[in-house]
C-alpha cells in the first residue's frame, strides 16, 4: 500500500476524482433513465440537463436548506473523528494537539468545512417566490460534493499525520526551525522563545523514547533517538552561521532543570565553548541510556552508534570543544555499562567508540584519539577489576586495530598509542591468566602486522613486553592463533569478525614473531641467533655462512641461516651462544670465538668494522673483574701466518656453552 504523502495533490485529487465521478456517473444514467423513460413523455434530450437545473422556486425551498444541514453533518463527521484520534494520540505522545491545530493542511480542511457550512445558512435564506439565485445554489451543490468527497482523503492525511514516525520528524523539523527562527532573531524575547522551543523540542523526543521503552515499541523509541541525531548533526552544520547571542543562555533555558543542576562555572563552560544545544542532546542521551541499560539494550547500542555520527559531524566541521565533549558521554555510557555489568552491551559501544577514535585519526585529530586509547585502557582496566575479563580483552583487540590504523595512517601519536596498549597488561591485569592471554593475543597479532609490514623495530618492543612471559603461555597463545582460519565468528555478533583472525601473510609474520622467543633447540631458526650471526659475520667474516650447526645433548643437526629474518636485538640482552667458522679455505682457518654477546656490543663491533667482543685475553679478564655473567671472551695465540694455534670445533658450529 502507498504511504499518504501530502506534498503530492495526486494523494488527494485521484480519490476525491474517483468518488466524485462514480457517484454523479451513477446519477447520470438513473436521472436519464427517469427522464426519457419513466419521469414523463414527450422530453427531448437537449431538455435533460436544462430541466435538472432549472431550481424552480416552488420546489426548491425544501432542497435548499438540506445543503447547509448535510454540510453540518460531515463537519460533525470530520471532527469526531478527528478528536478522539487526536485524543489518543496525545496520550502518549506530547504536543500532538498543538502540532495538529497548527498545522497548515488541517486548518485548511476545517476551515473549509466552517465556510461551507456558512453559505450553507446563508443560501437557505436567500430563495424568494420571485427570486431564486441559480448559480449560489450550484456553488454550493459544488461545494457540498466537494466537503463530502474529501472526507476519504482528508482522513487517510489525519491518520498519515499521526504516525509515530511522523510526530517524531515533524518535531525535529520543528526545533530545526526554532533554530533558524533564533538566530534571525533581533529581540532577545524572540531568541529566548527559540531557544526554549528547542529544548522543548528534545524533551518531547526524549518522552517519546521513555514511553516507548516501557511499552517495549522498539521502532518508535529506535526513530526518536535517531531523531534527535538528525536534529543535532543538522545543528552542526549550520553551527558556523549563527549569530554570538544564540549561544548564551536565556532565562527559559536558565530555568531547565537539566542546567539549573549544573554548576555555574560547567554552565559558563557550555556558553564560551558554544556546545549548550548540543550538551542537553547528549544529556537527553545519557538519560535514555540509563533507563534502557536493562529494559531494551539495543537502544543503548543505537545510542552509542549516533552519538559517534555527532562525534564524526563535528570532527568534520572543526569543533574540537565538541569532539571533545562527544567522548565524555562516551565514557559516561561505558561507566553506566559497566556498573550494570553489561557485558554485551559493552562489547557493542566498545565497537563504536572504536570507530569513533578511527575517525578522528582520519580527520587529524590524532591528539584526541590518544587521549581516547588512554581511556580505552582505563576501562579496560575496570574491567578486569570488577572481575569482566572479556571487556579487557575488547579493549585489547579494539586498541590493537587502532595502532594498525595509526601505522598505517603514519600518525606522530603511534608510538604513544602503541606504549599505551601495552600498558593494558599490566599492574591489575597481570595477575588474571584469562584476561591476560587475551591481551597478549591482541599484542601479538599487532606485531604479526608489524612483521608483514617489515616493521621489526616496533614489533621489537612488543617482542620486549612478552619476552619474560612463561614459554607455556607463549606458545599456547600461539598455538590458539594459528587455529582461527576463518574470519567469520561461529555466532552472530554485530562487530561479524573474529577477534584472532589473521589474513594468511599476517599470520606467517605471526609464526615469525614467536620463533623469536625459541631457544636454539627450536626445530626453526630463532630470529635472536640469525641476528647474532649476521652481526657477527657482518663485522669479522667476509660472508655469512649458509648453514649452521645447533649442538645439543652430544647431537647437532644442521639448519639454514637466513638474513631475511634478521631482528636487532634488544639493548643490554645477552645470549651465550658460541660460533665457530672459518674464512675461506685458501686463508686457512681463523682463530675460533667463543662469544657471550650483548646486542649492544654486536652493533658496536658491526658499525667499527671488528669482530664483537674480540680483544685480548686481557679484556676477557676485564670483563670478568667487571662481574659480567657471561663467560670471558678468549682469544688462541696466532702465529706468523695469523693463524691460530689452538683446536678449532668442526667448523660452522653453533652451541650453547658448557
Amino acid at each position: 500500500m502507498t504511504r499518504f504523502d501530502p506534498s503530492s495533490w495526486r494523494k488527494w485529487l485521484v480519490p476525491m476524482s474517483g468518488i466524485a465521478a462514480l457517484a454523479v456517473l451513477g446519477f447520470g444514467g438513473l436521472y436519464a433513465l427517469d427522464h426519457f423513460f419513466t419521469g414523463g413523455a414527450g422530453r427531448s434530450s437537449s431538455d435533460a440537463l436544462g430541466h435538472y437545473f432549472l431550481f424552480d422556486q416552488d420546489h426548491i425551498t425544501d432542497a435548499v436548506p438540506a445543503l447547509g444541514g448535510m454540510i453540518a453533518a460531515v463537519l460533525g463527521i470530520v471532527i469526531t473523528v478527528v478528536s478522539i484520534v487526536v485524543q489518543l494520540s496525545s496520550e502518549r505522545y506530547t504536543g500532538v494537539a498543538r502540532m495538529f491545530l497548527r498545522d497548515r493542511t488541517n486548518l485548511g480542511v476545517l476551515n473549509f468545512y466552517i465556510v461551507t457550512c456558512v453559505g450553507g445558512v446563508l443560501v437557505s435564506l436567500s430563495v424568494r417566490h420571485d427570486f431564486v439565485p441559480r448559480a449560489t445554489l450550484l456553488a454550493m451543490m459544488l461545494a457540498t460534493t466537494l466537503g463530502l468527497v474529501m472526507m476519504a482523503p482528508y482522513f487517510a492525511y489525519v491518520f498519515w499525520f499521526l504516525e509515530p514516525a511522523n510526530i517524531i520528524a515533524r518535531i525535529r523539523q520543528n526545533a530545526i526551525e526554532s533554530v533558524r527562527a533564533g538566530a534571525r532573531a533581533a529581540e532577545p524575547e524572540h531568541r529566548d522563545e527559540a531557544q526554549a522551543s528547542v529544548v522543548a523540542a528534545m524533551e518531547e523526543l526524549t518522552d517519546i523514547v521513555a514511553n516507548s521503552i516501557s511499552g517495549k515499541d522498539k521502532i518508535i523509541a529506535s526513530r526518536a533517538v535517531d531523531a534527535l541525531k538528525d536534529f543535532a548533526v543538522a545543528y552542526i552544520e549550520r553551527k558556523s552561521k549563527l549569530s554570538h547571542a544564540w549561544f548564551s543562555l536565556g532565562p527559559p533555558i536558565e530555568e531547565n532543570p537539566d542546567f539549573v543542576a549544573m554548576d555555574p562555572e560547567s554552565r559558563d563552560d557550555l556558553v564560551a565553548r558554544k556546545t549548550w544545544v548540543e550538551w542537553k542532546v547528549m544529556r537527553q542521551y545519557l538519560g535514555i541510556y540509563n533507563e534502557a541499560l536493562t529494559a531494551m539494550p539495543d537502544i543503548n547500542y543505537l545510542i552509542a552508534i549516533d552519538t559517534r555520527y555527532i562525534g564524526e559531524a563535528a570532527a568534520k566541521a572543526g569543533d574540537t570543544e565538541l569532539v571533545m565533549l562527544v567522548f565524555r558521554y562516551m565514557n559516561s555510557y561505558l561507566r553506566a555499562t559497566l556498573n550494570a555489568r553489561a557485558v554485551r552491551t559493552a562489547y557493542n559501544v566498545l565497537n563504536q567508540y572504536r570507530q569513533l577514535v578511527a575517525a578522528m585519526m582520519r580527520t587529524g585529530h590524532g591528539k584526541v584519539a590518544a587521549e581516547a586509547v588512554a581511556h580505552m585502557k582505563y576501562y579496560g582496566h575496570v574491567g578486569y577489576d570488577i572481575k569482566l575479563p572479556f571487556v579487557t580483552e575488547t579493549v585489547a583487540y579494539d586498541m590493537a586495530a587502532l595502532c594498525e590504523l595509526a601505522c598505517e595512517l603514519e600518525l606522530r601519536e603511534e608510538g604513544m598509542l602503541r606504549e599505551t596498549f601495552l600498558e593494558l597488561d599490566r599492574a591489575t591485569a597481570r595477575s588474571h591468566e584469562q584476561a591476560l592471554k587475551g591481551v597478549r593475543k591482541a599484542q601479538a597479532k599487532l606485531a604479526a602486522y608489524y612483521l608483514a609490514r617489515e616493521l621489526r623495530d616496533k614489533a621489537r618492543v612488543i617482542f620486549r613486553d612478552m619476552e619474560h612471559d612463561p614459554p607455556e603461555r607463549l606458545r599456547a597463545i600461539k598455538d590458539e592463533l594459528d587455529r582461527v582460519d576463518s574470519k567469520d565468528f561461529w555466532e552472530i555478533i554485530d562487530r561479524g569478525r573474529n577477534f584472532e583472525y589473521m589474513p594468511p601473510p599476517q599470520k606467517e609474520a605471526m609464526r615469525r614473531f614467536f620463533s623469536w622467543f625459541e631457544g636454539p633447540e627450536s626445530t626453526l631458526l630463532p630470529s635472536r641467533i640469525d641476528a647474532e650471526l649476521a652481526l657477527i659475520a657482518q663485522a669479522s667474516f667476509t660472508e655469512l655462512p649458509a648453514k649452521a650447526r645447533v649442538a645439543r645433548d652430544g647431537a647437532s643437526s644442521e639448519i639454514p641461516v637466513s638474513l631475511e629474518a634478521l631482528l636487532p636485538l634488544p639493548p643490554n640482552s645477552h645470549h651465550p651462544l658460541t660460533l665457530h667458522s672459518r674464512a675461506p679455505a685458501s686463508d686457512g682457518p681463523i682463530s675460533g670465538t667463543a662469544a657471550a654477546v650483548s646486542s649492544e656490543e654486536l652493533v658496536r663491533s658491526s658499525q667499527a668494522g671488528e669482530a664483537p667482543g674480540v680483544g685480548g685475553a686481557e679484556d676477557g679478564a676485564a670483563a670478568n673483574d667487571a662481574g659480567r655473567a657471561e663467560p670471558p671472551i678468549e682469544r688462541a695465540s696466532a702465529d706468523a701466518t695469523g693463524r691460530s694455534a689452538a683446536t678449532e670445533p668442526p667448523p660452522n658450529t653453533l652451541r650453547r656453552p658448557t
